[in-house]
């Protein structure tokens, strides 16, 4: 693995150097923030940052978040020095090393930055299959499509299989292309050259040359304009790609793997998406099922989000109940293994007593549970919050808030937790609230 180190480290860079080269890792040196972003910016396969918590940690990781360089990053720093060890934390890094280095320590860091995050933890025999044909097609260099509904989990399949690939010691980028606006997207995959444009103040590499040798996920790709997906065809046939404002093509070695949870040839059909570009990328095509199509993973999925946020909140690690599983297996998830991880990350935050029970497990849509019984239910109540029709968006967003902060009893930091948004966005959103007049639950 790669590691780059950011600043003086107190005298203690050759120590830190050493230990990581000791754990097979790659040491790269950097005197300032900006000379960090510099190599960062040049598609060099860096994997985790350390650096010194006495330089701006927080403008650096807001540098990172705004070009979209995904990057671990680490602080360091005398161990005497608590304030700036909170500071670096709060500041977005991820850890926390105090100086002299530990060798221990930093190799548990290493680690854990080159360990695969992305376990693909199943139970059923339909993902079984689907596993089977994935680990039989990833050695090839053919173009993969993943098809299936929002938060099926493609791009752990995606990253499955790159690691069964003859890419798998290289790197693995991912591109989601929804999330990307269309101005930027091809600046992003492509790269461009210093004064290429307005705000091009340096040579930036793109994800095409960044994933060079490795594999290149191109997320939601049904999402892409049309006018980019001519350019992103010559780079899959040519095997080249032109920055912007460079002179010349630039050679590319990348294995492209694409998702979609949309029908790609019924875009095809509504001239949205180009049929050439469709029948490059769908060599391979693997569907992803639906998590109400297969049942044999929910149970299996819950009891791994239960040990991951247990863990994660530092708190007990809790069985579930007989009726809290029969529950998950009785639901539809129309939000598939997204929305059961976010219920279950619920349900360990808000469980009492020795398991987790039934009523901790609180589902979002009534009209997805299962009637085994054919007869009329009741719709399950989530919470007091009834949506009539009509209703503003706003309005919904309000409810949901508020009630969501009175079912934590007023702890504002569970009820972002559970809400998935910062606690500063939460305490903005009670701000306004109060002064449009609404009753706020005061913080416990």
């Amino acid at each position: 693995m790669e590691l780059l180190i950011v600043g003086t480290l107190d005298g203690q860079i050759g120590a830190a150097s050493k230990i990581a080269i000791s754990q097979g890792g790659q040491v790269s040196l950097a005197d300032t923030e900006e000379a960090a972003l510099e190599i960062l910016r040049s598609g060099k396969a860096i994997e985790l940052v350390m650096i010194d918590v006495k330089l701006d940690v927080y403008k650096f990781i807001q540098s990172l978040e705004s070009e979209r360089i995904n990057v671990l990053v680490v602080a360091c720093g005398v161990a005497n020095d608590p304030t700036l060890a909170v500071k670096a934390i709060k500041a977005g890094a991820k850890e926390y090393i105090p100086l002299p280095p530990d060798p221990e320590l930093i190799g548990a860091v290493l680690a854990a930055a080159t360990r695969e995050n992305h376990a693909l933890i199943y139970g059923d025999k339909k993902t079984e299959a689907i596993l089977k044909m994935a680990k039989q097609v990833a050695p090839s260099e053919a173009s993969i499509l993943l098809t299936g509904a929002s938060g099926t989990g493609k791009e752990i399949f995606s990253r499955f299989i790159h690691d069964n690939s003859k890419r798998a010691n290289k790197k693995f980028v991912a591109v989601n292309c929804a999330a990307i606006p269309e101005t930027l997207l091809e600046s992003e995959l492509f790269g461009y050259e210093k004064g290429a444009f307005t705000g091009a103040v340096a040579r930036r590499i793109g994800k095409f040359e960044e994933a060079s040798d490795g594999t290149l996920l191109l997320d939601e790709i049904s999402e892409m304009d049309i006018g980019i997906q001519a350019k992103l065809l010559r780079a899959i046939q040519e095997k080249e790609i032109d920055r912007i404002g460079g002179k010349a093509p630039i050679k590319i070695n990348t294995r492209i793997i694409a998702t979609s949870n949309r029908d790609l040839a019924e875009a095809v059909k509504n001239g949205t998406f180009r049929q050439d570009l469709y029948y490059r990328l769908n060599v391979v095509n693997i569907h992803i099922p639906s998590l109400k199509d297969r049942p044999g993973d929910i149970v299996v999925l819950a009891k791994h989000f239960v040990k991951k946020y247990s863990e994660l909140n530092e708190l007990p690690m809790k069985p579930m109940s007989r009726k809290a599983e029969e529950k998950l297996l009785n639901y539809l998830w129309p939000g598939n293994v997204r929305e059961l991880e976010n219920t279950i990350h619920r349900a360990v935050l808000l469980s009492t007593g020795d398991e987790i029970g039934e009523e901790a497990i609180i589902l979002d849509d009534a009209d997805s549970i299962i009637n085994k019984t054919q007869e009329p239910q009741a719709p399950a109540q989530t919470s007091g919050m009834s949506t009539p029709f009509g209703t503003t968006v706003a309005s919904m967003e309000r409810n949901l808030i508020i009630d969501t902060l009175k079912h934590t009893l007023g702890n504002r930091t569970v009820a972002a937790q559970i809400l998935g948004i910062s606690i500063r966005t939460l305490r903005n959103k009670l701000k306004q609230y109060e002064a449009e007049g609404y009753n706020v639950t005061s913080e416990k």
